[in-house]
């Protein structure tokens, strides 16, 4: 007789523990299905169902036309493919900046209709009344500072971040101040890999980093760009561990060929 594996989900109980521990902590991002499927079998961490959809998905330049029932559908997608991994999602650009009850309403409806775990909201003490609405209402949530797509038109580049002192002290207080209110993990996006480290020695929860050197406590990529499926992205910080989209093209061109001779189908593959 068969016995089902006892597979032990990810929380953020686990997250903050490896944090404690020393083991840094592997997130991807992921849109589908099978994707977070995969990604689980292989042991990742933390899915992360990225605003980046418009990008990677959806053809945008920015993040900023994904609705909330966009990310709902890419978060349900997920959520039901992942077994083990802990599933975070980014609440959209629009859904949390304005009131804290309106953002609340937003958390409320993402996470009832989508069956993810925690949120990720983008930003500071700025918006940090809304977090800790959230977060009071028993909601887990992710903050994530440095450069933060979401703000991209007052940026006006996607550079570097927290270069100048002002900025990287800036930083290191809203990361605190996002810890004090009960955030269980900060993301920090391309800034000085120095100032990342000392970020992460300073706070008691983890850091999660993209294009912030290893000094974080874990790091993140978006999937697409990881398996090299975005072809022409090409960022210092990402290293390819696939290449996904030249593989994609020679197997559709072999299939093409395959179809117009009448090699496919063949007499084993007919019923």
């Amino acid at each position: 007789m068969s016995v089902n594996k006892i597979i032990k989900r990810v929380t953020t109980n686990t997250i903050l523990a490896m944090k404690a521990n020393g083991e840094k902590v592997s997130m991807l991002t992921a849109y589908d299905y099978s994707t977070a499927r995969a990604l689980d079998d292989a042991g990742i961490d933390v899915l992360l169902v990225g605003d980046s959809a418009a990008n990677v998905f959806a053809g945008y330049e920015t993040t900023l036309p994904i609705t909330l029932d966009n990310m709902i559908y890419h978060a349900s997608a997920v959520a039901r493919g992942a077994k083990r991994a802990l599933v975070l999602v980014d609440l959209p650009f629009g859904e949390y900046q304005g009131t804290p009850e309106d953002a609340f309403k937003s958390a409320v409806r993402m996470m009832k209709e989508s069956g993810v775990h925690a949120l990720k909201l983008e930003g500071g003490v700025e918006i940090l009344e809304n977090i800790k609405k959230i977060i009071d209402a028993g909601i887990p949530v992710c903050g994530h500072l440095g450069l933060t797509p979401q703000s991209i038109n007052k940026f006006g580049t996607f550079g570097v971040r927290a270069q100048a002192d002002a900025e990287a002290e800036k930083l290191k207080s809203d990361a605190l101040a996002l810890q004090e209110i009960g955030c269980f993990a900060i993301v920090l996006e391309k800034i000085p890999a120095k100032l990342a480290k000392e970020v992460s020695e300073s706070l008691s929860i983890p850091t999660i980093g993209i294009g912030a050197g290893n000094g974080c406590d874990g790091q993140v990529l978006v999937v697409n760009d990881m398996l090299g499926f975005t072809k022409d992205f090409k960022p210092k910080f990402l290293r390819r561990y696939m290449e996904m989209y030249d593989g994609m093209v020679e197997a559709a061109t072999k299939y093409a060929e395959d179809v117009k001779s009448g090699n496919y189908p063949n007499e084993s593959e007919q019923y």
